[in-house]
């Protein structure tokens, strides 16, 4: 599916309403400056404000809060950022992988590639996903499964454990029980079933028990 989109750039006029007389006074006087702008009004903006914008064909709005423009030079170390942090990711995943091979299937299903909406994916085996689930996505697996990205979608697992991003909109259920995702807190969690309990340890922190 393409993605039909424009951007624009546009002039951006902040303020707050503290006299509505001296308000409408500055837009009469410098009306021809900021016609072109958008209006963004912080705080109250009273129905007669409304109306006078409106009579003027101003374009605003009000009490949000805009994102502010970054540099190329700050949009390129955030990238480089976001690049080392992937990479310290892969590496806490492959050292856990590491310990936990014991627990492994022979049947390792490695893949690196976008789990799309509407994809139904079953894995015979253990899973190593080293990409995003989509919203609308379902994967089950009767293995283990490692998703190093984050996951909007539906894991459906029945192996010994799983590996997964803080997911808030995950929609999780290991061994038949849905998983409160909001303990998926860390940059890695494991979840476990050990002694008829599901056992999540995001990495580096404490342990957080469930009974089963």
């Amino acid at each position: 599916m393409l993605l039909k989109s424009t951007q624009y750039s546009i002039k951006v006029f902040e303020t707050t309403i503290t006299d509505e007389i001296e308000f409408m006074d500055f837009f009469d006087n410098n009306y021809t400056l900021f016609k072109d702008h958008l209006i963004v009004i912080k705080g109250e903006c009273s129905s007669s404000i409304k109306e006078y914008l409106k009579s003027k064909e101003l374009t605003y709005l009000n009490d949000i809060t805009l994102p502010k423009g970054r540099t190329r030079k700050a949009l390129e170390e955030e990238l480089k950022a976001q690049n080392v942090d992937a990479a310290v990711l892969a590496q806490i995943a492959q050292s856990e992988l590491d310990k936990l091979s014991n627990q492994l299937q022979n049947n390792l299903t490695v893949l690196d590639e976008i789990v799309r909406s509407g994809r139904e994916l079953e894995i015979k085996g253990d899973l190593l996903l080293l990409n995003r689930v989509n919203s609308g996505a379902t994967i089950t697996t009767n293995g283990n499964v490692i998703i190093t990205k984050v996951v909007e979608g539906a894991i459906r697992c029945s192996g010994n454990f799983m590996m997964l991003t803080a997911s808030p909109k995950a929609n999780i259920i290991f061994h038949g029980v849905e998983v409160d995702n909001t303990l998926l807190e860390d940059r890695l969690n494991r979840v476990e079933l050990k002694n008829n309990e599901i056992i999540i340890t995001p990495v580096l922190k404490k342990e957080i028990n469930w009974a089963l």
